[in-house]
């Protein structure tokens, strides 16, 4: 039997409802203590010329981290600087165009507070996150949050989990208030993360993914259908645009309308494509976003869209382009 099978009546569950309930009732207590020192603290970073320098030691230091990380991908230039490493050379990282905001909950880190005075010097204003009004920190710092709690999670009261659960919430509620005095837009978050799936559904355009030149599937709308399909097994996008004689847009067809035509009685040798071809096909414009190609797609239950530059046919995508450049 081990441990956790010899407590009676023992149950993680319990202990985890527990934690979240004691973490939940910490960040709505500090919620109620917000006041004109969080408008003060938002000023200093909105007024910042430089960066927002974010440090912490332990587990504040990994709080502080994920602050900077948030700040500066939502429109607030940050980022984390170890305020050991500071002291040793670090600080040469700080300007005094930026800003500092500190988090310890003892408001009493030796590392942090042996930095005061260069930070002083330098005229730094200092935002302090501490759970105690009456540390160092807090007496020394242009504007001081209040993270204190009544208690931590852990059972001994002794690890920091309230306390860090707390000073991460406060961290963001500031990151978002800085993001919406900003007017930080999706268009802007995409711009800072190209590499992830927003990014790529707002940044990605059509003209940036469709086969154009010698890779667009075109025939004349006069040519027999074998030709087309000769065309679209070429291609491989399972279509081909249908134009005519002046190379305007009149008609697709595609493997579905080969599915159709099957049924018919025709001879694809002396059938013109104009025939048998759809008309008036769904197109977009090549400046649209890759994501409007997909719900165009999906809203019309098609696989392939045409795409036009000012009613001219530039070129050709498949849901296959979609899914490899990760849009979809």
């Amino acid at each position: 039997m081990n441990a956790i099978e010899s407590k009676d009546a023992w149950s993680a569950c319990d202990v985890a409802r527990r934690v979240m309930q004691i973490e939940a009732a910490a960040i709505l207590a500090v919620s109620t203590r917000l006041d004109a020192r969080f408008d003060q603290a938002c000023q200093l970073a909105l007024n910042c010329r430089g960066r927002i320098v974010v440090m912490g030691m332990g587990k504040s230091g990994h709080v502080a981290r994920k602050i900077a990380a948030t700040m500066a991908s939502t429109g607030s230039p940050a980022f984390f600087v170890h305020p050991g490493e500071a002291a040793h050379g670090d600080l040469g990282m700080i300007t005094s165009a930026d800003v500092v905001l500190a988090l310890s909950n003892s408001g009493e880190s030796d590392e942090l507070v042996a930095l005061l005075p260069s930070l002083k010097r330098l005229g730094i204003p200092l935002i302090a996150m501490t759970g105690n009004v009456n540390s160092t920190l807090s007496q020394e710092s242009s504007v001081h949050l209040d993270v204190a709690v009544s208690e931590e999670a852990c059972p001994l009261n002794l690890a920091p989990t309230a306390s860090t659960t707390v000073a991460l919430a406060l961290g963001d509620a500031l990151a978002v208030a800085l993001l919406e005095a900003r007017g930080f837009k999706a268009e802007d978050f995409a711009l800072s993360h190209p590499g992830g799936t927003l990014g790529r559904r707002l940044l990605v355009h059509v003209r940036d993914l469709m086969h154009q030149g010698e890779r667009l599937p075109v025939v004349g709308q006069d040519l027999p259908l074998r030709d087309a399909l000769l065309e679209i097994s070429r291609k491989g996008l399972g279509m081909t645009a249908v134009v005519d004689a002046a190379g305007l847009l009149v008609g697709v067809y595609t493997d579905g309308d080969l599915r159709r035509t099957l049924d018919l009685d025709i001879d694809i040798r002396t059938t013109p494509v104009s025939a048998v071809m759809t008309a008036n096909p769904a197109t977009i414009e090549a400046s649209r976003l890759a994501a409007e190609a997909v719900q165009l797609m999906e809203s019309r239950r098609i696989n392939g869209l045409l795409v036009q530059d000012q009613g001219r046919l530039v070129g050709a995508l498949n849901m296959h382009d979609l899914l490899r450049a990760r849009v979809v």
